[in-house]
């Protein structure tokens, strides 16, 4: 195991990115757990606040990346292990942002509401992303040319190409399609040329009835697809998020008692 790490994770300079990956799930993990025993009004775990403010957790990870970010620009030519270190530190803020993710895109606190499940949608996809590039894959088959302007010519058409067919497959509603195929262009071939969920951006130019040339048909096979197949396996994404983040669907507790986070 260990010169399985050395091997694939130190020699090819990736341990900050791996120290950035763990901090990111230990820190997200270790959150989900104590604002879980805040919702649930353990006695020794409350929020953060100044006066009558309640402080974010969101504002510590704001100011733990700036000192990650920062600290490794100055650190990265100089320690691996320091440079390691502020990658990690960089992990923490990382979480504890993306945690609030849903309150910085709603402009308001829905943490526990259905809209707050895009927090952890964030979550993980940080974390499916940052394992993916752990593994050395390169999102749109970036940099593989074989050096001569020929092949920069070849691998910058294909960048576009693997572009192209990736955002085709998010406009159709496949976000997580779209995302891994960033890193495994297969993924995105098959998703841009089915059919797009009935009610992404796709199928309301395309097949819905106010489209130039509407397609009832496809709209009916799309809707069928999406009722038969697309709903359980939310159910069991939401199951899954549930199970490790929280219930999001619960009301929240009194404003005046404990609010939730800290």
């Amino acid at each position: 195991m260990a010169d399985w790490f050395h091997e694939s994770v130190v020699e090819t300079h990736r341990l900050p990115l791996f120290c950035f990956f763990v901090a990111l799930i230990v820190a997200f993990v270790f959150t989900r757990i104590n604002v879980r025993l805040i919702r649930s009004r353990v006695r020794w775990f409350g929020n953060v606040s100044v006066g009558e403010m309640h402080i974010h957790h969101v504002v510590f990870g704001v100011i733990l990346m700036l000192l990650g970010g920062v600290a490794s620009l100055i650190v990265s030519g100089i320690s691996t292990g320091w440079y390691a270190f502020t990658a990690a530190v960089f992990g923490v803020g990382s979480a504890l942002v993306l945690d609030e993710f849903a309150l910085i895109l709603h402009v308001r606190d829905v943490y526990w509401s259905q809209e707050g499940r895009t927090s952890v949608d964030a979550v993980f996809v940080a974390v499916a992303a940052t394992g993916l590039l752990l593994f050395g894959l390169r999102p749109l088959g970036w940099g593989e040319s074989d050096g001569t302007p020929e092949g920069r010519w070849l691998a910058a058409g294909f960048l576009m190409v693997n572009l192209l067919f990736a955002v085709t497959t998010l406009l159709k509603g496949k976000i997580w399609s779209g995302l891994l195929g960033l890193f495994l262009p297969p993924v995105v071939y098959v998703g841009a040329v089915r059919l797009a969920r009935p009610g992404s951006p796709w199928a309301r130019w395309f097949y819905a009835e106010s489209a130039r040339r509407p397609k009832p048909r496809r709209m009916a096979r799309a809707v069928h697809r999406e009722e038969r197949w697309r709903r359980p396996a939310i159910r069991m994404k939401i199951a899954f998020q549930e199970f490790v983040s929280g219930r999001h669907d619960l009301p929240a507790p009194h404003r005046n008692s404990r609010r939730r986070q800290g």
